[in-house]
């Protein structure tokens, strides 16, 4: 075991566009050089979902996906001493403009673990910048079925093993002191258009894991393997086949739910104590085309909790009905206890694509905060949902089209959302990009207050191809349509809400799409990577900028502090 001295002050640790590490502390010297790497346990529950102090053993900070730190010596007084310490270049990993480096970094005992956008795996000694292990999984650069750029969103680790989703739709397990594949997983297949960009989750001697493909006309699932072997523990559908509950929201003829997309982006959150898995689905397949798919075509774009042990169906909340505007729910579910009308709440939300935030009571299900049904525009020829769930709160990024842009058909319903849209396409907001992405957002417990990275930008719909093959053609787009996002007026939105209220507390706008994940902290500080190389202290209590480091690349990868 290694040990760092009682004065040594936390640091913060970020990876810069899948190219370089970069540790930033207070002092240079304090770790001890790893002359042995220490082997993780089998988490138990209750240290999962414990707030990172010394490490920061999964994706989310804890299984709750809070990515919120309870140190502060990194405070609003204190941040401007922040400086480099090392960098650690990564053999020329994810280097060439087909990647993006987007891993949260997993750190335990003394050792960083981070994967490139080339899905090559790193161990670093937090002392020195040393590279203690590499794994390179020598991906095939034939692979054609990535829907949006060669990424990886993390690692897990447990029982002394690493954990790893590759984009060519195979699990690994790694030995965790040497990065020697431990066993091998073909999970799923990239001919078929399946491919892992998220971190798993190590949960109870399980490794749980979703599937990205939903462009190319798959059924999503969420599977479990033993995290000893790799054998397979149990599958989730998010699209249900016959008997299942939710199959008959989706037609009755050609089988149309085997391709009906719903794939899950990203890292789900568990638990414990209710033993629920909670993950947010993908759009309905084929996105732009609901005229071969009427129904409500769960479970797309919508929660989902699953019980942890065996992937049993316990509930959903579907946020967008029949979604035909690339409205999937990417970024990560958060967990956190609330008190709501004196009452305390196991409390769930999911920020959208759709701009808004879905808060749940997450044993039920059921909106903590009221989300009302409402009457929307109509298309038969997209055989829409006559209504559409609005919850009840603030949108934290426009939701309509103040001036139509040039060149592009007349604003329609002045481009709200869930305006619907025929062969001749509409304008409207948000886009297609959201709303809210994929990275993850950061839930403060001491203020019930979570910061969201969005993007304000108009989208171009277009769809309703009837001649929409079934089943469609293996390894090729199943869009029914097109969009575009519109080069007008596009930038960044960070935001903090306040899920007592689903109010907005303050909102900043920024000078381009944010992407990148957030880290809170009991400093009071809100970290955010921007895209043009800075790495950004906020005060977390108004959004103001109190620091910033210039990383040398695209920093778009989440931080983590310990």
């Amino acid at each position: 075991m290694n040990s760092k001295p009682d004065s040594l002050k936390r640091s913060v640790k970020k990876v810069a566009g899948g190219l370089l590490a970069l540790m930033l502390g207070w002092i240079s010297s304090g770790w001890t050089q790893v002359t042995e790497i220490s082997i993780a346990p089998a988490f138990s529950g209750e240290r999962l979902v414990a707030l990172p102090t010394d490490g920061w053993i999964t994706n989310g900070g804890n299984a709750y996906n809070q990515r919120y730190s309870p140190l502060n010596e990194i405070n609003r007084d204190t941040v401007a001493n922040l400086k480099g310490v090392w960098h650690a270049r990564l053999n020329g990993s994810g280097a060439a403009s087909k990647y993006s480096g987007e891993a949260q970094p997993i750190v335990y005992d003394g050792v960083i673990y981070i994967v490139t956008g080339a899905n090559d795996v790193f161990a670093i000694s937090v002392a020195s910048g040393e590279k203690l292990w590499t794994y390179e999984a020598n991906l095939d650069e034939a692979i054609d079925t990535i829907c949006c750029g060669w990424t990886n969103r993390g690692v897990a680790i447990g029982e002394g093993k690493i954990f790893l989703g590759q984009l060519d739709g195979k699990l690994i397990g790694l030995n965790q002191q040497t990065g020697a594949v431990v066993w091998s997983t073909q999970a799923e297949h990239w001919e078929e258009g399946f491919s892992i960009t998220s971190a798993p989750l190590y949960y109870d001697g399980l490794v749980i894991t979703g599937f990205a493909g939903a462009e190319y006309g798959v059924r999503g699932r969420v599977k479990a393997y033993n995290a000893d072997d790799g054998s397979l523990e149990w599958t989730f559908y998010t699209v249900p086949g016959p008997g299942e509950i939710g199959h008959d929201t989706w037609p009755q003829y050609n089988d149309v739910y085997l391709y009906g997309g719903a794939t899950v982006w990203q890292t789900p959150a568990v638990d414990p104590v209710l033993n629920l898995v909670y993950f947010s689905t993908g759009n309905p397949g084929p996105d732009f085309n609901g005229n071969i798919r009427p129904g409500d075509n769960l479970f797309s774009t919508s929660i989902v909790a699953v019980d942890g042990h065996t992937g049993e169906y316990r509930w959903h909340f579907q946020q967008v009905h029949h979604d035909i505007w690339d409205y999937d729910a990417p970024s990560p579910v958060v967990l956190f206890d609330i008190e709501i009308d004196g009452e305390m709440r196991r409390g769930l939300a999911e920020p959208s694509k759709t701009g808004w935030v879905y808060i749940l009571d997450r044993e039920t299900g059921e909106p903590l905060i009221g989300i009302e049904e409402r009457a929307v525009p109509q298309e038969p020829r997209q055989a829409t949902s006559p209504t559409q769930p609005y919850p009840i709160g603030d949108a934290f990024v426009p939701q309509h089209v103040d001036i139509g842009p040039e060149g592009y058909p007349p604003l329609v319903n002045q481009g709200r959302i869930f305006t619907p849209f025929w062969t001749e396409g509409a304008v409207m907001k948000p886009s297609h990009n959201g709303g809210a992405n994929w990275p993850g957002s950061a839930y403060d417990p001491r203020t019930g207050h979570m910061y969201i990275c969005a993007t304000d930008r108009m989208s171009f719909f277009k769809g309703g191809n009837e001649a929409e093959p079934l089943p469609p053609q293996l390894g090729e787009r199943f869009l029914g349509g097109e969009f575009g996002a519109i080069p007008f007026h596009v930038s960044g939105i960070f935001v903090a809400m306040d899920m007592h209220t689903n109010k907005i507390v303050w909102q900043q706008r920024l000078s381009d799409r944010c992407y990148s994940g957030t880290l809170a902290t009991a400093g009071d500080l809100v970290f955010l990577g921007r895209n043009d190389g800075r790495l950004t202290a906020l005060d977390s209590g108004n959004g103001s900028l109190l620091w910033e480091f210039q990383t040398g690349a695209g920093m778009n990868s989440p931080v983590s502090t310990f």
